[in-house]
């Protein structure tokens, strides 16, 4: 048996001003364990004046989990929150019955030119915390465990693995984590949850005799050893946890068990029940045309 499920490649999406490469949902996978969706942007080069400008927008049924490798983005939601990431951080904010963000790069960072580069992925929430109240909590990146396993440097971004917890509250069993490696080293996939997989960064790294190639994710197969053996230096993400029982939706930036309570989603953001965010009031995106409840984006 093979260790990898299968690969997935990502595909190339225009978000007004950058693009990004959507790995999850997929055809496919469309979660592994309850991470549900993953964007990775750049590394990219912006001009004086141009930046990431993620207007204000909803959310229900999930938790966001913002890390970036290079740049700022500044984080500002209808719970008031006002926060800058940088490289290392983590901003978790779960939505749960509904909660509205935007997403910028500050005006000190936009005048001169800059670079970004990072991750944005969603947690469903189990079913139990689908309606629970909307929550912010920012992480700096000292306060993430960061160790070394066999030479092989590991930050702990969220969840739990190799005997470390980061701080960041989750809401089911779930791991993720940043992983660098150098020429020469080996390094041991964590085997603690059913569903696992690796988003490559950058570098040249094996699984076997198979060699992963940077923007793409390998899924592995459920309790099969996986071992990463680095030919150069090489960063990429470890991502997994626990399956739930029963399915999720995924409509324009909403994810629910229950269909209705994405259309009820919509109809709440276009009657602007959402509420409005402090500082970032003046800016509305209209609900697109979007395809049924479970199309892949």
């Amino acid at each position: 048996m093979s260790a990898i499920e299968l690969t997935i490649l990502p595909r190339t999406k225009d978000l007004g001003g950058f693009t990004v490469q959507r790995i999850l949902p997929y055809v496919k996978r469309r979660m592994v364990g309850p991470f549900i969706f993953l964007d990775h942007f750049g590394p990219a080069e912006f001009v004086a004046g141009k930046g990431i400008d993620v207007r204000p927008h909803p959310h229900i049924g999930l938790a966001t989990v913002t890390y970036l490798f290079e740049g700022e983005v500044f984080h500002r939601d209808t719970l008031g929150s006002a926060q800058a990431i940088t490289p290392g951080d983590v901003n978790w904010m779960t939505a749960g019955r509904g909660i509205a963000h935007s997403e910028r790069t500050p005006a000190a960072e936009k005048a001169t030119p800059h670079r970004g580069h990072g991750l944005q992925s969603w947690v469903a929430l189990p079913k139990e915390y689908e309606e629970c109240p909307p929550e912010f909590h920012h992480h700096a990146a000292e306060s993430l465990p960061e160790f070394t396993l066999r030479n092989v440097n590991v930050r702990l971004i969220a969840g739990r693995a190799y005997g470390h917890e980061a701080p960041v509250k989750i809401y089911s069993p779930l791991f993720y984590a940043a992983v660098t490696m150098q020429p020469g080293d080996r390094f041991e996939v964590t085997q603690e949850y059913k569903e696992r997989a690796l988003y490559m960064i950058e570098g040249d790294v094996r699984i076997g005799n198979e060699r992963i190639l940077p923007r793409s994710m390998p899924v592995f197969t459920a309790d099969e050893r996986i071992v990463v053996e680095a030919d150069a230096p090489s960063t990429f993400i470890l991502l997994g946890g626990e399956p739930f029982s029963e399915p999720r939706y995924i409509e324009w930036n909403f994810v629910s068990s229950s269909q209705e309570r994405l259309v009820q989603a919509k109809e709440d953001w276009l009657a602007q029940r959402f509420g409005k965010i402090p500082g970032d009031e003046k800016e509305f995106i209209p609900l697109p045309e979007t395809p049924k409840p479970g199309t892949i984006l």
